[in-house]
């Protein structure tokens, strides 16, 4: 003898139809379609705003370290100048103990490459530059160079 189904009992009832199954699939496939893209053009952007904040925290740093010894490190120092004391050059006097930078080491960018410093900057003290993705001077769109002097 068969028991009788209750109507409350999940496991008693049966399972879903094709069609419903069916149902379901469409929709998830149609939220795919439209969601799926937007996604996709997400981590290019993520990286250049990425860019665009280590570029801020490199100025941050840079004038900590002129502060502490008046001058803003040569391009032939570079970057390095904030995590070792300078051998020869202007920028060394007062240099901090420990470096500038938390990690002891000069950060890339988010694609991989060294950032390029230089110093006198031909648009302030001091240029940082990210030549983006393809990391060659110009570009659009992923490819764009991101430069301090244009960050607000």
């Amino acid at each position: 003898m068969t028991s009788p189904r209750r109507p409350g009992n999940f496991f008693a009832q049966g399972g879903f139809t094709l069609i419903e199954l069916m149902v379901v699939i469409v929709i998830l496939g149609i939220l795919a379609m439209y969601i799926a893209p937007k996604i996709m053009g997400r981590p290019d952007e993520a990286r250049q705003v990425k860019a665009r904040m280590d570029i801020a925290s490199l100025e941050t740093t840079l004038k900590l370290y002129k502060l502490d010894n008046g001058t803003y490190p040569t391009t032939e120092q570079g970057l390095q100048a904030l995590i070792s004391k300078p051998d020869s050059g202007p920028g060394s006097r007062n240099w901090r103990e420990g470096g500038y930078l938390e990690k002891s080491k000069v950060p890339k960018d988010p694609w991989g490459n060294e950032f390029i410093y230089l110093s006198p900057g031909a648009h302030g003290d001091f240029d940082i530059i990210c030549y983006g993705a393809d990391g060659i001077s110009g570009g659009e769109g992923i490819n764009q160079d991101i430069n301090n002097w244009e960050i607000e």
